[in-house]
């Protein structure tokens, strides 16, 4: 541990809360997934100190994300370097030289252009010995404030946008690995009835398929995309993880569950 550090620990009581709140999301991420099927848990520390971050990678947990890229280059910079982090914030092309720096930075979940991906795809070291995962980011939900590109539908699936987007990540950037999709959704959503399925949830995984099968017919695409063949889904936060376990998710963002209510804006920093 570096001296920035040391000198940032969280207190005992902050320590001990934080790993409580970490397995009881843990639990909750058990009892909702698949039997044979764990979905990936992102603690999602916007806002919070490296002092939090060290304490629940020191109760195991590995992978964390962050919306700013950079807060997540100053926290990167004085937290153990096998952090997996991920990048969850709105992806800008002048921020990709900073981000793709950071060795341990394993995914971007929220690529929505074709340049961004390749400025993303320029800005990675040639030393770096395996590809950034970006998953592409869907606008289930329609609403003008959220990111992300139109889903696809049966009429649309040949020649749409996030086709396109898909085919110029796996031709065109081998730096980058395309992982899958990911989606926010609507508050309104997540706050819907277990009973009522989510429909932003059963949007991005109809989309995920009409994706994975135009792909998988496009023979002029040989570098391999998806894990094992199959374009994996991020979809769920605090208020509604366990809805998108259930629905298929393979990642879950969670922040408010794990570490609690977050401070305003630029009253954290790396240092703690």
């Amino acid at each position: 541990m570096s001296a920035s550090q040391s000198d940032s620990l969280a207190t005992p009581e902050r320590a001990a809360e934080l790993r409580e709140n970490l397995l009881e999301v843990q639990q909750r991420v058990q009892q909702a997934a698949p039997s044979g099927r764990t979905p990936t848990l992102i603690a999602v520390s916007k806002y919070k100190p490296a002092s939090d971050i060290q304490a629940l990678y020191e109760a195991g947990q590995r992978e964390f994300g962050e919306n700013y890229a950079q807060e997540l280059e100053d926290k990167a910079a004085v937290l153990p370097a096998d952090i997996r982090w991920h990048f969850i914030g709105t992806l800008q092309s002048n921020k990709a030289k900073g981000l793709a720096s950071i060795r341990n930075l394993t995914c971007i979940q929220t690529l929505t252009s074709m340049k961004a991906a390749t400025a993303l795809n320029r800005a990675v070291p040639a030393d770096r010995t395996t590809p950034i995962n970006v998953l592409l980011q869907v606008n289930t939900s329609g609403e003008d404030a959220k990111s992300g590109i139109e889903p696809l539908t049966p009429e649309s699936a040949s020649d749409a946008e996030l086709v396109k987007l898909a085919r110029h990540v796996i031709s065109e950037c081998p730096r980058l690995r395309l992982l899958g999709l990911m989606t926010i959704g609507s508050l309104s959503e997540s706050l819907s009835s277990a009973e009522k399925p989510n429909e932003d949830f059963e949007r991005l995984k109809q989309t995920r398929d009409l994706l994975q099968d135009t792909l998988g017919k496009d023979s002029s695409l040989t570098r391999k995309w998806g894990e094992d063949g199959r374009l994996v889904l991020s979809m769920g936060m605090s208020k509604d993880f366990e809805a998108a376990i259930r629905a298929g998710s393979d990642y879950v963002r969670v922040g408010t569950s794990i570490f609690g209510s977050r401070p305003p804006k630029g009253s954290a920093t790396a240092s703690g």
